[in-house]
């Protein structure tokens, strides 16, 4: 959400930032409708002060006897509440129109984001790892023969329809053993907080954080009004909505796992083989809420959080700046964490960490004390995956595939898995 004090004051600075996303001007219809309703305000307000005047006449009109009078201010008093109660209403009208176009304009980028159309436009800061040279062709991972047995596409489609899977025994396992070891990492050495969270909410924590009005295609909803998390961004952001925060809590660092659901509205055809764009999946988020001078700083922790993972399972990877044309709605900034993937040939998405400045903040209300004194001011939060265990998933099947149908898996991994180290071309861990 944006401040429209702040659009008032900077129309041009706020058009620009706009047109960088690729937006058309918004400030003169924004301000016309914001002028609107200060004026509706301006006018209730005077025409109240006028009631009150003739109500405090009638009495005494009614002391002195003067009947005229009396009869000619209660009627006066009548008129000036109707037209108090319709300005209130057109007010209250206006007020909600200005709202409502604020929420569906996007955050403005930092003025570090490079500008650009699409991921093509995006820059690379960072590569980590060097793509192994394999002596036969990669496969996908829903192709290796040790994996086949663990997922199973066809079933899940019976159920459910297409874009779901089952995973069974010893791929089930290694899924597991990712999300575990994220978890521990973030908990035991990272300092952020294991939370869990409901993956139903409500309206309000949807529009908190930036995903109503506009993306509400993109989610499920419930017959009963309840959404299914996109991702636990929702709910552990929304957890300080309405909070007024002392200084010494920031910065509050959360990471929860669990299940995510998106109804993936316009992405029909794309990535329709393997796992790789389910509706439903797993994920371990990040969530940090923080003093606005820390958010800049812990957006780069939050990154070194989630490429670590990465190093760790010796998975090769590139992190990229998002350009202006390629940011999500929410974000200030975003950088993706892209996982080699030997049988695409290619770097995909396995991360993305943001920074959303005081956007989803003034959405939901949540604020902190500044030390010293003064008025509240809204905190800054952030968001980012570590990682999205399915696609993380992937990256170690596909980089740890073997000629004769095995997989290798990472060392970190083998405390979860029994000490076990392969994943054998029978499907079974050895």
């Amino acid at each position: 959400m944006h401040d429209i004090r702040w659009i008032r004051d900077n129309p041009d600075a706020f058009d620009a930032a706009l047109a960088r996303r690729g937006d058309a001007p918004m400030s003169s219809d924004l301000l016309s409708v914001d002028e609107a309703r200060r004026a509706k305000i301006l006018e209730a307000e005077t025409a109240q002060a006028d009631q009150n005047k003739a109500a405090k006449a009638i009495g005494a009109a009614k002391a002195q006897g003067d009947t005229d009078a009396f009869d000619r201010l209660r009627a006066e008093v009548a008129d000036k509440k109707a037209q108090v109660a319709l300005m209130q209403t057109e007010a209250k009208d206006l007020d909600a129109k200005l709202t409502d176009m604020l929420a569906r304009i996007p955050n403005l980028p930092a003025d570090d984001v490079p500008d650009g159309a699409d991921e093509e436009d995006n820059v690379e800061v960072t590569r980590w790892g060097t793509p192994a040279t394999l002596d036969f062709d990669a496969k996908e991972h829903f192709d290796i023969p040790g994996v086949i047995p663990g997922m199973d596409f066809q079933t899940a489609a019976k159920i459910s329809g297409s874009r779901f899977v089952i995973l069974r025994g010893a791929v089930a396992r290694i899924h597991r053993a990712l999300a575990q070891f994220m978890i521990d990492t973030h908990v035991d050495e990272n300092g952020l907080t294991e939370t869990q969270t409901p993956v139903l909410v409500r309206d309000e924590a949807m529009y908190g954080t930036d995903k109503l009005p506009k993306f509400g295609e993109d989610s499920y909803q419930t017959t009963n009004g309840w959404w299914l998390v996109p991702t636990s961004e929702v709910p552990l952001t929304y957890s300080v909505a309405g909070d007024v925060l002392e200084p010494t809590a920031l910065p509050i660092r959360m990471t929860a796992h669990t299940l995510c659901f998106r109804s993936e509205a316009g992405s029909a055809g794309k990535d329709t083989s393997g796992m790789l764009r389910q509706h439903q999946f797993e994920k371990v988020e990040m969530v940090s809420v923080t003093h606005p001078d820390d958010s800049d700083n812990e957006q780069k922790r939050m990154l070194r959080c989630a490429e670590d993972l990465l190093e760790r399972l010796g998975i090769p990877y590139r992190t990229v700046v998002l350009c202006t044309g390629d940011m999500g709605f929410g974000a200030r900034r975003t950088f993706d964490i892209e996982a080699w993937l030997p049988g695409q040939n290619a770097y995909r998405e396995i991360s993305s960490v943001s920074t959303t400045g005081d956007f989803q903040a003034r959405r939901m209300n949540a604020r902190f004390r500044p030390e010293g004194g003064g008025k509240p001011e809204f905190v800054h939060t952030l968001n980012g995956s570590g990682l999205a265990v399915g696609r993380c998933l992937i990256a170690v099947l596909e980089n740890g595939q073997n000629a004769d149908g095995s997989v290798t898996l990472p060392e970190v991994l083998a405390p979860y898995l029994g000490g076990k180290t392969t994943l054998g071309a029978d499907g079974t861990l050895i």
